[in-house]
């Protein structure tokens, strides 16, 4: 699943990156994902609604079995 994981987010990684962001994957361990936000995402106060309204709503969408996404 790690590869899976790992193939949508270099999916949603060059919206990041236009923004000065980016986005690690750390681990997926029972249908959570940890991820590491970097760049100007690490310290945006909208990291949160990124993390969740954008990362992990997409994740969800494209690999049914996540649970949640949490930032490390």
């Amino acid at each position: 699943m790690k590869e899976q994981v790992q193939s949508v987010l270099d999916k949603i990684r060059p919206v990041l990156q236009k923004d000065g962001g980016d986005v690690e994957l750390v681990d997926v361990k029972d249908g959570v994902v940890s991820v590491r936000l970097t760049g100007a995402c690490k310290g945006c106060p909208m990291s949160q609604m990124t993390l969740k309204n954008g990362i992990e709503k997409y994740l969800r969408k494209e690999i049914p079995e996540i649970v949640s996404v949490e930032s490390v």
